[in-house]
């Protein structure tokens, strides 16, 4: 288990125990990072310190700094190393705009393919989302609402869509679900009309209010993040 501090003080935790993947894992922690200003613009990623950080080799980390390169998200500078991209409000927007785009195309077909019990639990699954918010049981939250959007995802049969916007998520900051101001209630509130349309059959409204659901959550990280200066 790897332990950090933030740059903001508060201590994350990640396990990187498991050896599959590890750049990968890295690679997340470094883009979730970056999207919330623990690494901040024009700072340098100091291999080693960052493997020693996170009690890993420096090996996996340098595959996730060039994959993050290759994203665009750090730059190579001969001689110095990997520096942070600057991170916009135009980058966050078209992030949630295509999410928004992708999340509701999935979202009007599985309004035809979900069966009357899988409407069921999805109800009964927010249910208890909607209570864990009331509980302020934000980890709770996070798990209860992936397993919701992977639901209506899965069941658009539409493997290569939802890959597609797997892309699009891993920018998004799940780890500091609790501290980004009202997405928790978004989740609780926003998926009443989803539901709606869902149980309706209804694909153009299941798109539109999935779309109008992830415009809004992606409307409160750039706020989040404007407040916390990490945007350029």
């Amino acid at each position: 288990m790897g332990a950090t501090h933030g740059r903001g003080g508060s201590l994350r935790r990640t396990s990187f125990e498991n050896k599959q993947q590890l750049s990968e894992k890295v690679a997340a922690y470094i883009r979730e990072g970056i999207m919330v200003g623990q690494f901040r613009a024009g700072e340098y990623i100091r291999t080693e310190r960052l493997a020693e950080e996170l009690g890993v080799s420096p090996t996996p980390v340098r595959e996730a700094l060039m994959l993050l390169g290759s994203e665009g998200s750090v730059r190579w500078e001969p001689r110095r190393g990997y520096r942070v991209v600057p991170l916009t409000t135009r980058d966050v927007g078209d992030l949630f705009r295509v999410q928004a785009f992708i999340a509701g195309e999935l979202a009007a077909r599985a309004a035809t393919e979900l069966r009357d019990e899988e409407l069921d639990l999805l109800e009964e699954t927010q249910a208890k989302l909607e209570q864990a918010e009331r509980d302020g049981d934000f980890d709770l939250v996070e798990s209860l609402n992936y397993q919701i959007h992977r639901t209506i995802n899965k069941a658009s049969d539409s493997a290569r869509l939802a890959v597609l916007l797997g892309v699009t998520v891993n920018y998004v900051p799940l780890g500091y679900y609790a501290s980004i101001e009202g997405w928790s209630s978004a989740s609780a509130h926003d998926h009443s009309s989803i539901f709606q349309a869902l149980r309706a059959r209804d694909p153009e409204g299941a798109r539109k209010a999935m779309s109008a659901h992830i415009e809004h959550v992606g409307g409160q990280l750039v706020e989040h993040l404007r407040q916390r200066e990490v945007l350029s």
